[in-house]
């Protein structure tokens, strides 16, 4: 074997940059504190600290598509089970978004789009654009505070619990479960 012939690289020199191509760091302009403008969210007259005093019975409770569908598998009436779980009367909501997805999903979910219709069931009309429930439900507590939000999707229940005083109702062990509602005010859900 012969011996390996190294060719030389010309021109390999390392750039010198220019001391005009650096330009000195621009000074910040200090902005007086006084003039500068901060958005804080006002908090809303409904909350008593971290409890919604908007809240009481008849308890209006807003719906989630889910929420019927695993109702039904569980083998659990809507209206009755909230009232077990709250010892109080309550008011099951469902928003046109909510309605038109349960008319999306079709054939299979035409028993949870029955239960939907059922005339005890407070049907909401929604003014904004588009059909996606979980964001229609997240404007609608923002904006009232009055209820009560019944899902079992986890995306939706974790969006909710970033807005102050709107409890969420799910379902744990085959029967109808409250979190972040007072305990004088809880009834017959299970502790959590």
């Amino acid at each position: 074997m012969g011996k390996q012939k190294k060719t030389r690289k010309f021109a390999e020199v390392k750039r010198m940059l220019n001391p005009k191509d650096i330009e000195p760091p621009k000074k910040k302009q200090k902005i007086d504190k006084e003039k500068e403008v901060r958005h804080v969210e006002k908090a809303s007259a409904a909350l008593f600290f971290k409890y919604n005093t908007q809240l009481g019975p008849p308890y209006q409770v807003l719906v989630d598509t889910n929420f019927i569908n695993f109702s039904i598998r569980n083998k659990i009436d809507l209206v009755r089970g909230m009232m077990d779980c709250l010892y109080a009367e309550c008011i099951p909501c469902i928003t046109d978004c909510v309605f038109a997805e349960l008319e999306k999903l079709g054939a299979k979910y035409r028993v949870a789009l029955k239960v939907a219709k059922d005339p005890r069931f407070e049907r909401i009309p929604c003014t904004h654009k588009g059909t996606y429930a979980d964001d229609c439900l997240c404007q609608r507590v923002l904006a009232h505070k009055c209820y009560i939000v019944a899902t079992c999707d986890r995306d939706l229940r974790r969006r909710i619990r970033k807005v102050p005083g709107v409890p969420i109702m799910f379902i744990q062990s085959h029967r109808y479960s409250i979190e972040r509602l007072p305990e004088a005010t809880v009834g017959g859900a299970p502790r959590t």
